[in-house]
């Protein structure tokens, strides 16, 4: 069952007195519990397909629904994790993890005990009463991924959250992702420029073309999975040595080269 759904959606925005289109003919869907992530060049409309599945933006052109619904506004069925953290600095991490859940009207008791759950698969006990800025960005990420999941939300969408760390960090983070996407599965839109994150974490990855952004190809990466046991390794280093990793990342970086390729001819040309 396709738990988001993109049909015929065009994205137009106004600038300086003049139309661009960001978005042309999308046509995706997300299945229950999919983690699927999209990649493709700067400024082709990941993150706008993103905006639009949250409720932030909305389509010039077709429909964006989840469950069914067409989306118009954000809603307590999705939660987003942000690459800039978007965490409360004046919060300590209890409290921007409790944020939600209070605005949800959700009994004390329950708080507490999703709370401590969350907090304690983030790894971040004896961290409840730090705030922010006591935190390393790494942390701080940890932090906004357990006040996603903490709203048992029935979709995640997650823009380049792991893009301003570290690249040891970020290794770490990627890890931490799979491990609580196994514990508890969730419909996942997530949003990379790393191709090697995309194959390490995505049941399908979804290449998008320059802009106008189209759908150029979907790869399945589950299947490799599967067929390679990667759930069985525990590094990151050691699945990127699977032959299937190799020849799937090898893939998406092509297409990507093509494109990049092609937009340097036109410029020359000029």
């Amino acid at each position: 069952m396709a738990i988001i759904r993109f049909e015929h959606v065009d994205r137009v925005f106004h600038q300086n007195g003049q139309d661009f289109t960001a978005l042309k003919d999308i046509n995706l869907e997300v299945k229950d519990r999919e983690f699927v992530a999209i990649v493709g060049p700067s400024g082709c409309g990941k993150t706008t397909c993103m905006r639009m599945a949250a409720g932030l933006e909305h389509p010039t052109g077709g429909t964006v629904s989840v469950d069914g619904v067409v989306v118009r506004a954000p809603g307590p069925d999705r939660a987003v994790v942000f690459q800039q953290f978007a965490l409360f600095p004046w919060k300590t991490v209890w409290d921007n993890v409790e944020f939600g859940l209070l605005s949800l009207g959700i009994a004390e008791a329950e708080r507490r005990r999703r709370i401590e759950h969350y907090i304690g698969l983030m790894g971040l006990h004896g961290y409840e009463r730090a705030y922010p800025h006591q935190l390393s960005g790494g942390m701080q990420q940890r932090v906004a991924i357990a006040r996603a999941y903490v709203l048992d939300p029935k979709v995640l969408l997650m823009d380049e959250p792991f893009g301003a760390l570290d690249a040891q960090t970020r290794v770490v983070m990627q890890e931490e992702l799979v491990r609580l996407a196994r514990q508890h599965p969730r419909t996942v839109l997530f949003i990379t420029h790393a191709v090697e994150e995309a194959v390490y974490l995505a049941d399908r990855i979804v290449v998008m073309s320059r802009r106008p952004g189209t759908l150029r190809e979907i790869l399945d990466v589950k299947s490799a999975r599967q067929a390679e046991r990667w759930d069985e390794i525990e590094r990151i280093e050691d699945v990127m040595d699977q032959p299937t990793f190799v020849h799937l990342r090898t893939h998406v970086w092509k297409l990507l080269r093509e494109q990049q390729t092609r937009l340097l001819a036109r410029q020359h040309a000029v």
